[in-house]
């Protein structure tokens, strides 16, 4: 008999229930792979899975099943690699799947994210936080990663370039800042930088 989206939910509801009390993670997972199995319509998981997307343990392999089913699903493989990444999968097989959603959907703002953050090289991840910025303009968060990452190939590369990209991006920030916490952090930050010399 296959399961409606309500029996799907209350499935998944009550395989995360049995897993906070047992810890039994063999059955959590037998559990899941039986619920998929029983649910043909890969939406119907979707909104199984989605009061647990933060349970990485219940998440990940509920969204395997989806994107075998819908392998150019962008938000799907989104959410998969970010199971994977929280549960120490690690960047390669992560940026693979964030490469596979940003192809899938370009517009894709969670991929881009992993995508930059997946890059192991400093320079590279600065750069590829800059391809980002460049493509969201008004994406603080990633303008944030690239003063970060720029202020590390900085410092440790002593590169002025590099400098020059980080105080550009926190003065940015700061011109946009309202919060006072924040402005305080970003001054301090630009404070600190203007002082450096190579």
């Amino acid at each position: 008999m296959v399961r409606s989206v309500p029996d799907a939910r209350a499935a998944v509801a009550a395989a995360v229930k049995e897993y906070r009390s047992e810890a039994d993670i063999p059955r959590l997972l037998a559990r899941l792979d039986a619920i998929c199995a029983e649910t043909p319509d890969a939406a119907d998981l979707v909104a199984a899975v989605e009061p647990f997307r933060e349970i990485h343990e219940v998440a990940g392999p509920v969204y395997e099943r989806v994107v075998e089913r819908e392998p150019d699903n962008a938000a799907a493989l989104v959410a998969l690699a970010n199971a994977y990444w929280l549960t120490g999968r690690g960047p390669d097989v992560v940026g693979a799947l964030a490469s596979r959603a940003v192809a899938a959907d370009p517009g894709n703002r969670a991929a881009w994210h992993l995508w930059a953050l997946t890059e192991s090289s400093p320079r590279g991840r600065m750069n590829r936080w800059h391809q980002v910025t460049q493509r969201f303009p008004d994406d603080k968060l990633a303008h944030a990663a690239l003063a970060d990452n720029a202020t590390s190939v900085a410092s440790a590369e002593n590169d002025s370039v590099a400098l020059k990209l980080a105080i550009g991006t926190y003065e940015m920030l700061l011109a946009t800042a309202t919060a006072a916490e924040e402005r305080s952090a970003l001054s301090a930050a630009l404070g600190t930088l203007r002082k450096w010399t190579f």
